[in-house]
């Protein structure tokens, strides 16, 4: 379970950053950026924040909504960044990763001074100090709320997406390689919001 141990070993204003849809064969890459004020947050919070791989949507839908309500009582503060499929396209998942990260940063309204970011790749060009944290989400509550603002964000952007292109099933995989994603591909070829870079998708242009 997470905890505050690495918020509170670097000792000063600290954003927790983590991303969602690294993978995915279609839509944006998000990024979540997470400073908390107050450590007394709800218990709601702090009993079941967690990387948000390892809950169920409802729960992360529930813990999101939970977050921006402890935002509105200023204990903490939320930004948000993406970069599209078409910069992703241009610069490469991971570059285009770190700026989705860089935007989320700088969308927070107050600088921090230290960013911990999930996982071993350190995002360059950033606007304050950057320590990467291998499996993050689990372990720093900071990098768990930017995870679960970043996959809720996002499984919210392919639902808006999945209606305007139907034949995708992207209200239920979110841009992954399903079966049914690929039979979409197969019947109607890809969209705009398809990634072309990416080898499984190039087989269809």
């Amino acid at each position: 379970m997470p905890s505050f141990e690495i918020e509170n070993s670097i000792g000063s204003l600290v954003a927790g950053v983590d991303e969602a849809g690294r993978g995915p064969w279609a839509g944006p890459v998000v990024a979540g950026a997470v400073i908390i004020l107050d450590k007394n947050l709800d218990k709601d919070i702090l009993s079941s924040l967690d990387d948000s791989k390892k809950i169920s949507e409802k729960k992360r839908e529930f813990l999101y909504n939970k977050l921006f309500a402890e935002e509105k009582k200023g204990r903490l503060y939320i930004a948000i960044g993406e970069a599209s499929c078409r910069e992703i396209d241009e610069m490469n998942i991971l570059r285009a990763t770190f700026l989705a990260m860089k935007r989320a940063v700088a969308g927070l309204k107050i600088s921090p001074d230290y960013a911990i970011v999930d996982g071993n790749q350190k995002p360059v060009d950033f606007p304050c100090g950057v320590r990467t944290v291998v499996k993050g989400d689990s372990l720093s509550f900071s990098i768990a709320a930017a995870s679960i603002v970043a996959k809720v964000h996002r499984d919210k952007i392919m639902k808006i997406l999945a209606e305007k292109y139907p034949y995708y099933s992207f209200e239920k995989n979110a841009g992954y390689g399903t079966k049914l994603h690929i039979e979409g591909l197969r019947k109607y070829g890809i969209t705009p919001e398809h990634r072309r870079s990416y080898k499984p998708i190039k087989e269809f242009l």
